[in-house]
This record gives C-alpha cells, sequence and structure tokens, in this order.
C-alpha cells in the first residue's frame, strides 16, 4: 500500500472549490465531523508565498470559523519543509477529527508537505477515520496535479485521491487562466479524470463513493472537453476513495 493510500476506517476527502472558513462552508464541514473528534487541526501552506499577512488572515479566519462551530481549531503553522518536518507540528495532528489544507499556490503546498513528518501525521490521521478537506490550492494538492501558481508548471500533487486532476473555481477559472481546461486535458496521463468543482461546492468522496455538496456544482471533463455537470446532491461514478472501501486500490 503506498503512503497515500487508505484503509478500511479512513474518512472522508473533501475536495471544495473555494470558501473555506466562510459562512456558506459551515454545513459541508459540520457533516464531515460529525461523529468524530470536535478538533480542527487547518494549514495556511499553501498561502506561505504570500507572506505573513495572509497567512495570518487564514490563521485567524480559521480560529474563528471552528470556534462558531464548538470545534477546537488548532492552526498550524507550517509555512516551509522545515515547518513540516518539526516533531511538534507533526504531534500536533493527532487527534484530529477534521484535516484542512486551505489556498493559495497548489504545487508549493504539495513539495512543501511531501515525504515530511507532518504530511506522514495527516494521512495517519485520515486513515484512522479523520476527515480530510483541501479548498482550491488544497484541494489541487491531495490530487495528482498541483500546478504553481508562480510559474505555471505542473507539478505532482501528493496523490491522496491519484486518479483525480482538479481545476477548483470551475465557474469563474477560465476567466483568470485561459486555456487552462485544455492545458490540463493535454496533460492527463492515462486513467486520470479533470474534475471542475464550482465554487463553494465540495466533492466528497467516502465509503459511499463520490456526492456533491454545495452551492453549485462538479463538472467531470472528458478527453475530448465534454462538460458534464453535477448539481448538488449527485452521485458520481468515479474510482473508489480507497481500496478499503472497494477491494480496488488506486493506481500507482
Amino acid at each position: 500500500m503506498s503512503e497515500a493510500q487508505a484503509g478500511p476506517t479512513s474518512g472522508p476527502v473533501a475536495l471544495v472549490g473555494s470558501g473555506e472558513f466562510l459562512a456558506g462552508m459551515e454545513a459541508i464541514e459540520a457533516a464531515l465531523l460529525a461523529g468524530r473528534a470536535p478538533r480542527a487541526v487547518f494549514l495556511p501552506t499553501a498561502s506561505a508565498p504570500e507572506g505573513p499577512d495572509r497567512v495570518d488572515y487564514w490563521l485567524r479566519l480559521g480560529t474563528e470559523h471552528y470556534g462558531r462551530l464548538g470545534v477546537a481549531p488548532v492552526p498550524l503553522a507550517v509555512l516551509d519543509r522545515r515547518d513540516a518536518d518539526d516533531p511538534a507540528n507533526a504531534e500536533a495532528v493527532a487527534g484530529a477529527g477534521l484535516v484542512y489544507l486551505s489556498g493559495g499556490n497548489p504545487g508549493y503546498l504539495a513539495d512543501a508537505l511531501r515525504g515530511t513528518a507532518v504530511l506522514s501525521a495527516i494521512l495517519a490521521a485520515w486513515r484512522a477515520g479523520a476527515a480530510l478537506a483541501g479548498c482550491s490550492a488544497g484541494a489541487c494538492a491531495l490530487t495528482a496535479v498541483a500546478g504553481d501558481t508562480r510559474t505555471g508548471a505542473i507539478r505532482p500533487g501528493l496523490a491522496v485521491v491519484p486518479e483525480l486532476v482538479v481545476l477548483p473555481h470551475f465557474d469563474r477559472i477560465e476567466g483568470w487562466q485561459p486555456g487552462v481546461v485544455d492545458r490540463r486535458l493535454a496533460d492527463l496521463a492515462p486513467g486520470q479524470i479533470l474534475v471542475g468543482v464550482d465554487e463553494e461546492t465540495a466533492l466528497i468522496g467516502g465509503e459511499d463513493g463520490w456526492r456533491v455538496d454545495g452551492r453549485r456544482k462538479v463538472w467531470i471533463i472528458d478527453r475530448h472537453g465534454k462538460r458534464r455537470p453535477h448539481p448538488a446532491g449527485a452521485v458520481l461514478a468515479l474510482p473508489p476513495l480507497a481500496e478499503g472501501y472497494n477491494s480496488v486500490a488506486p493506481k500507482k
């Protein structure tokens, strides 16, 4: 079993298009935390290249957000690989009911966490039943591809969900990055699926498969560029989240 693969008790994975720590997403996170420890560990790692003010913004917003949900907030200021290999930061992840990766630069986030003590702790918490969520950059980093917004380079993601490549902010992204859908399609490896997740929307995988939650839609884009929309409540025919759920191991 590879480092990112899950076992039978692993928690859900939520790939969120936008809206981390905002009121419109509270119901989704409350559902992710239901039946789990009321403790949310959140990492602003993807925003580190934007400077300390932006990092502080995410830490403050997350702390206030989880306080409103009645959940113990655990802000974890992991900003680089040195922080990600700090044993104290890794220990802080233990006992989480939810681990959340917020937005910024997907490629930076994946490179900062890959192969570190903090990532191992996050995956251990997830395998033990914690929910694992990523919003925008965080969503990309959990899948196969995490583009670097500074350079435009395609970086490998952490491959917790190795069959998927995600485009967050899908209802707006082509206005910011013209042609990004065609570029991602051209770069797909065999067996990978391109998924667009609109803002304030989540694609959530668990033992019952993949479903859509939130205000807008999730889109499956086939290799010819055809887009199929799926509204809230839809169940999607995507590869199973983990071998423990369906006895089918993710592709390596």
